[in-house]
């Protein structure tokens, strides 16, 4: 997992928000499927960092979120 800090451009319509989202405020986070990489944003402060992950640790993250 790493911080991205680049101002490299994910277009809009690349980022997905999460199906727990409610849309009233509470914790919500979107993803976006960019080359090699699965970028996480924090919805409601999207140009604050994102989380990149590697295919990799995208699949240990989904199958620990899962468990939960």
């Amino acid at each position: 997992m790493s911080v991205q800090h680049s101002k490299a451009a994910v277009p809009e319509a690349a980022w997905v928000k999460s199906s727990y989202s409610t849309g009233n405020g509470g914790e919500c986070i979107e993803v976006a499927a960019v080359s090699g990489a699965f970028i996480v944003r924090d919805s409601k402060q999207p140009a604050v960092a994102k989380l990149a992950f590697g295919p990799e640790a995208w699949d240990d993250f989904l199958r620990m979120a899962a468990e939960r």
